[in-house]
């Protein structure tokens, strides 16, 4: 019996071409699709794999290009304008999906299909890459440890990776949006580097400051923890010069410079292979509940993108062949809080309580 087909849309950005390249390598065979049909074909030769070519302007259209399809790893951001014309296509044909967001935005729209979802018997799963992955395994096993926690910290440290385009196109596209929270289970707008504190990461302690990472809508649906924050490991000097700049965001959202800093950011490329084989990933999480116990633990991954392409492709093989039930899903809902770890090169290290 043949294994149900699967696609990988934008398959010729950076990291579709990682988890193109990462599933050939594994003997997959996903279809890859793009806007672009001839560099999507020319990966495609390359690989050895069958690609289609459509855009998303037209549900209907689309919808007929993902005939026969299982499932989509939708790869193709900024994901704030291509995710909700691609879910609608899935919805109609019927097909799987799954995208490699971290936009909260995205989250909170995807969580509130879950009936439509259930009724289409689609499966609808965001954030199947490093956004949001072992951040939320990470929450859902602290969660556990402390089923009556209140607030939940996280944040990560990324020792010696950088960003890709697409990843600095969806940032600036986001101006002036700044910085969320969760308080009192409602995600509420803050200023940039909101807050700043020590993160006790297993390879020392990291100023980070307050993001607004995907996990702020995640890690809610995930475990019902009401106050959530998202840190991420910043020098203090750059600390303090974003917080210098807040006041010129607004400006952001005038497109003659929202224009020129995308202009900037086309002219980037991703890590290289050097990078994505030799750089780290570090987490920290902590749950803590009224009475002040709070329990905490640490874990490291490979680099960024060569982690999401790794579990992106894994996340996509398990739904394609129908692992995951109908519904709105956050990955460690979908997949189980231990789906990180499982997963080659991460470290999950013993948890820490404190009464």
């Amino acid at each position: 019996m043949s294994a149900p087909a699967w696609m990988i849309y934008g398959a010729n950005g950076y990291t579709g071409e990682l988890a193109a390249r990462d599933a050939a390598a594994r003997g997959l065979k996903p279809i890859l699709a793009a806007r672009n049909g001839q560099a999507v074909a020319r990966l495609a030769n390359e690989l050895g794999l069958e690609s289609r070519s459509f855009s998303l302007e037209e549900t209907k259209q689309t919808a007929e290009s993902l005939h026969g399809i299982a499932a989509v790893l939708h790869c193709a951001g900024p994901f704030m304008t291509t995710s909700a014309p691609m879910v609608r296509a899935c919805l109609d044909a019927r097909c799987h999906y799954l995208d490699i967001t971290g936009e909260i935005a995205v989250f909170e729209a995807i969580m509130k299909l879950e009936a439509k979802a259930r009724d289409a018997g689609v499966s609808l799963v965001p954030g199947v890459g490093f956004d949001v992955v072992p951040t939320d395994c990470l929450a859902a096993i602290l969660a556990g440890e402390l089923p009556e926690a209140t607030e939940l910290t996280l944040a990560f440290y990324s020792k010696g990776g950088t960003i890709s385009r697409g990843t600095l196109t969806t940032m600036i596209k986001s101006l002036p949006a700044a910085g969320a929270i969760r308080k009192d289970g409602k995600i509420i707008p803050v200023p940039v580097a909101f807050d700043g504190r020590e993160i006790p990461f297993s390879v020392g302690s990291r100023y980070a400051i307050t993001i607004p990472w995907g996990d702020v809508s995640t890690s809610w649906h995930t475990t019902g923890i009401p106050n959530i924050r998202v840190y991420s490991a910043t020098p203090r000097r750059a600390a303090a010069r974003m917080r210098r700049i807040a006041p010129l965001l607004p400006l952001a959202a005038r497109w003659p410079v929202k224009n020129l800093l995308l202009a900037w950011a086309a002219r980037r490329t991703g890590p290289d292979s050097a990078m994505r084989n030799t750089a780290r990933m570090y987490l920290w999480g902590e749950v803590r509940d009224a009475a002040g116990t709070a329990v905490s633990a640490t874990m490291d991954t490979p680099e960024a993108y060569a982690f999401t392409a790794m579990s992106a492709v894994t996340a996509a093989e398990r739904v394609a062949r129908g692992d995951v039930g109908a519904g709105s899903w956050t990955p460690s809902r979908a997949f189980g809080k231990d789906f990180a770890e499982k997963l080659d090169g991460v470290n999950l290290d013993p948890i820490v309580r404190i009464q």
